[in-house]
């Protein structure tokens, strides 16, 4: 059944027809329907009609929103639906938008998708007749699961092809093409902005089942060095085989990036969460050493905080993000480190209290451990971990001393105030109810004043 914006896209394509023209969807999601994937992002494309004739045409459907008329792109209010005139574009600089727009209704459809980046995202479908136009072999790459090129000279002009190319075969399971592989490795992706960059990288880290195809395909194409250099430093980093049987730090991160994409779901923050799984051991670039004839890396969880930390910054200025992202790295050995040392109680909570958020802690921990090519699936810690996670939010959900309490009982704020709440956090952390912990914090304040 056809939404309200689709159904819109065919009567746009009736009134086009009817002046002599045709309306095709392009991009996405004539890939995605042969996929068999949902695509909600209804894109148009109006051939054969000028500009102004076609402006006529939508002013008789609804209100129009001119989305970019230098670009051809136009909307109709309270419809999700892009249309586009064919255009052509010649690039003037470095950059993803540096790029002259030439819009031309009459140059046909297989010039008009010559300038799509991929083979895969150049079909077009008739919106009326439901016909296919496939000039550069989409379709067959679609089904041998290839990511090519469609015109090597203009593919080069725009260096976010590159990271498109590589989320694209995370998100699909494909892979790129030699040649395009080839092309990848020439361009420069220095003056790309940050936000074009985790835009691709987000569609990766929260679309694919294996975000780490992603990085694996960068690599293919050598351009980590840019805006991942920390992923690159993990590449060759040894660590102890009977731990770690799957290899280096690069190719633990790629197993813990996949384990944790089928984590992300029960997650908290899942895109904060898979940031997490990504940098989590990069301190071990700067710690492995082998010292007595075994590999170590002590310490790579704080060592690791400053890279991280530079890691972050590159990609976005998110303060929420870096904190939540510092915090798991520092804490995300951990979980398995108390459940394997049978911890008591008293240091799971301080260890939860620590945490910005517990749930995604042990998530990570979670993948941190099955991310490691062991030919046992079984994960040993998980119910010691779940059970002391239970008992911390039981502990959360109990009353406790707050500052309104000691208001309440006649304590005015002043350099006490704060170490009393403390004090009084450390009686509810070790599962001192309120009726009793209030009086020994009262008494704490009188025996320091």
């Amino acid at each position: 059944m056809q939404d309200k914006n689709e159904q819109m896209a065919v009567k746009i394509a009736r009134q086009v027809a009817l002046s002599g023209g045709r309306t095709f969807y392009v991009g996405g999601l004539v890939r995605d329907r042969l996929l068999g994937i949902e695509n909600k992002d209804i894109d148009i494309e109006i051939h054969g009609i000028p500009a102004e004739e076609l402006k006529n045409i939508l002013s008789g459907l609804g209100e129009v929103t001119v989305m970019g008329a230098s670009f051809g792109i136009y909307g109709l209010r309270h419809y999700d639906v892009d249309i586009a005139l064919p255009r052509m574009e010649n690039a003037i600089g470095r950059g993803h938008k540096d790029f002259e727009v030439i819009t031309d209704p009459f140059i046909g459809p297989e010039k008009a998708a010559l300038r799509r980046d991929f083979t895969i995202n150049a079909m077009m479908e008739d919106v009326l007749t439901g016909e296919i136009l496939d000039f550069f072999g989409g379709r067959e790459d679609l089904e041998k699961g290839i990511i090519r090129h469609v015109n090597a000279e203009t593919f080069v002009e725009d260096p976010l092809r590159v990271l498109r190319a590589a989320q694209f075969a995370s998100r699909f399971g494909f892979r790129i093409a030699e040649e395009t592989i080839s092309l990848g490795k020439t361009m420069d992706l220095s003056a790309l902005s940050m936000e074009r960059i985790t835009g691709e990288l987000e569609k990766a880290l929260l679309k694919a089942g294996q975000p780490s195809v992603f990085f694996e395909e960068m690599r293919r194409m050598e351009q980590l060095h840019t805006w991942f250099p920390e992923m690159e430093d993990l590449i060759g980093v040894a660590q102890p085989p009977s731990h770690h049987p799957e290899g280096d730090v690069w190719n633990h991160t790629m197993l813990v990036l996949n384990e944790a994409a089928s984590l992300r779901a029960l997650a908290g923050e899942p895109r904060y969460f898979m940031y997490a799984a990504l940098v989590h051991d990069f301190g071990k670039a700067v710690t492995t050493e082998i010292i007595d004839g075994k590999i170590h890396s002590y310490g790579h969880e704080e060592e690791g905080l400053p890279i991280v930390s530079r890691f972050i910054s590159r990609l976005t200025s998110e303060t929420a993000l870096a904190k939540y992202v510092l915090n798991m790295t520092e804490l995300h050995m951990k979980p398995n480190m108390l459940a394997a040392q049978n911890s008591g109680r008293k240091a799971f909570m301080k260890l939860f209290d620590r945490s910005v958020c517990p749930e995604d802690l042990l998530l990570l921990a979670k993948a941190d451990y099955l991310g490691r090519a062991l030919p046992d699936r079984n994960y040993p810690e998980e119910s010691i971990l779940r059970e002391m996670l239970a008992s911390y939010d039981d502990l959360m959900s109990r009353p406790y001393v707050q500052g309104r309490d000691l208001v309440a009982a006649g304590i005015r704020p002043g350099p006490l105030f704060k170490e009393a709440l403390d004090y009084g956090h450390a009686l509810r952390l070790a599962g001192v109810p309120k009726e009793q912990a209030l009086p020994q914090v009262l008494a704490m304040i009188r025996r320091n004043t």
